[in-house]
């Protein structure tokens, strides 16, 4: 192991002893936070609007504070962006995230502070960095090159000092020198704005490079491997990258598409796989154990985080509860307040919780990505179990789909139609059905109730696209890359019947 390395692991495992004390202590470090975030932002426009300085205790603010999703902030934020200060956060905002988000076309812009970036976003990237080497002491990480697949964006100035663009565009553009020397591609290439045309430059450049992790969104990043092996014409990404030993990956469920990555990087190759859980909002959580698929809350980032169950989603003045209080396996959505300046923030995001003690967590899904046109309740983690079940028994790989709500007409029973494009179709698409149909049933209690006898929903229809459809699609509608991704579920047909216009055009 080189010297840079070994001093890298050395330094960057620091912090571990940190982890584990918020891991021990996770209520004190959350009060902590709560008691900073609401004293720093007092003397505001919004603390004082909301009387932060009187606030005494957490159900205090809860009365005082309305939850709000970005609708909520868009005026302020729209200030913020024409110059105003001191609105949402003391510190000066000069950056702002661009949403990416598929539940709505209408852009978001999330304002990033320094201290968000830098205790949040940066804090999670070093974190990961250190839970890894904390993992795998005799990693070679440093000896090699980090290619990052981030948004294609176009820093757009809104005056003398400010600007917008993807987070990971900004994430980039702000890395600290030590960083930039260990990733790969430079600044320019990385944030080119065609994606096409990034795909290219980036498989040249790091085809002759020594690539020993990566890090991406899995769709895109698949996208980025293929285009590899066809340039260089070799069968695996071990045979470009023998030294590659990590890969970094969020955004979206990974189980679906684990095999295909098994097969490109070469099956017989040593791997490992990390999921972050990020957003233009904050970072926060952390796959801290490989053996498990469940990430560690991270709870010293800045954000004061509250849990909604989702019987309160949707009502008037919905409740909310703390970790000391969340349940197993029970959905919430998550409600933020952060050292960005967004307070009781309604991110849109259902997690669970897998432990609580340390507090772990899965994404379940969105409050928006859901489908429950007859009671059947069915959220994103359903689909995404019943598809890897469906895939593993008949031999299939499954690409990317989407799924959506058919009506009751004419005395008829409703049901789900599913648009799926395989990377290798079953031999029996009927029965894949069958498969799937019976792995939601054995999954969600609400589905199999509705589907008993097809009195409510009769079994779904399944149609297999032609492959390039979704990426097609993403295209037309200007959504190519970084954090862009097909929705898995909708409760209306909106998303649905635009691809199937595609495919007939």
């Amino acid at each position: 192991m080189s010297i840079i390395n070994s001093i890298f692991g050395w330094f960057i495992k620091k912090r571990v002893h940190q982890i584990e004390l918020f891991k021990k202590y996770p209520l004190d470090v959350q009060n902590e936070w709560f008691d900073s975030l609401t004293s720093t932002a007092a003397n505001t426009e919004w603390g004082k609007r909301y009387h932060y300085r009187e606030i005494k205790s957490l159900d205090e603010f809860k009365r005082r504070v309305p939850i709000n999703d970005y609708d909520g902030f868009r005026d302020d934020i729209h200030r913020i962006i024409q110059g105003e200060q001191n609105i949402l956060w003391p510190s000066e905002i000069k950056m702002f995230a661009k949403s990416s988000g598929t539940t709505s076309d209408k852009s978001k812009f999330i304002p990033v502070s320094e201290e968000s970036l830098e205790e949040c976003h940066y804090k999670g990237g070093k974190d990961l960095m250190s839970l890894y080497y904390n993992e795998f002491p005799e990693s070679r990480l440093m000896e090699g090159k980090g290619l990052a697949m981030g948004g294609s964006s176009d820093f757009v100035p809104l005056n003398d000092e400010s600007y917008y663009g993807d987070l990971s565009a900004i994430i980039i553009k702000n890395l600290p020198f030590w960083a930039q020397l260990h990733r790969t591609p430079d600044e320019k290439v990385a944030l080119n704005p065609s994606w096409e045309e990034k795909i290219d430059q980036i498989a040249q450049i790091t085809a002759m490079q020594n690539i020993t992790n990566i890090s991406g969104v899995p769709s895109w990043m698949l996208v980025l491997l293929e285009r590899v092996l066809d340039l260089t014409g070799k069968q695996s990404i071990k045979d470009v990258w023998p030294n590659l030993e990590w890969y970094v990956h969020g955004g979206v469920n990974f189980a679906p598409y684990r095999q295909r990555f098994h097969e490109i990087i070469g099956g017989g190759h040593e791997m490992n796989y990390s999921e972050t859980y990020n957003a233009s909002e904050g970072f926060f959580g952390i796959q801290d154990r490989l053996n498990s698929d469940d990430l560690l809350l991270m709870l010293d980032y800045g954000i004061f985080y509250e849990f909604m169950p989702m019987e309160e989603y949707g009502k008037e003045d919905p409740k909310t509860i703390q970790l000391d209080e969340v349940e197993l396996h029970k959905n919430y959505a998550l409600v933020i307040s952060t050292n960005g300046g967004l307070w009781r923030y309604l991110i849109g995001d259902t997690v669970q919780f897998t432990s609580l003690d340390p507090f772990r967590i899965k994404v379940s899904g969105r409050t928006k990505h859901y489908i429950n046109a007859f009671g059947e309740e069915l959220i994103v983690e359903n689909a995404e179990q019943a598809i890897s079940i469906a895939s593993e028994k008949t031999g299939a790989l499954v690409k990317e789909y989407t799924a959506a709500p058919i009506y009751m007409e004419k005395g008829e029973a409703g049901g789900h139609q599913w648009l799926i494009e395989f990377a290798s179709p079953p031999t029996d698409l009927d029965y894949f059905t069958e498969v799937l149909d019976n792995a939601l049933k054995s999954i969600n209690s609400d589905y199999e109730a509705k589907r008993y006898r097809d009195k409510v929903l009769r079994m779904p229809r399944i149609e297999q696209v032609p492959e390039g459809t979704f990426y097609e699609w993403l295209k037309q509608r200007g959504k190519l890359g970084g954090q862009h991704k097909v929705p898995r579920l909708s409760n209306q047909r909106e998303y649905i019947e635009s691809i199937l216009a595609l495919i007939n055009d």
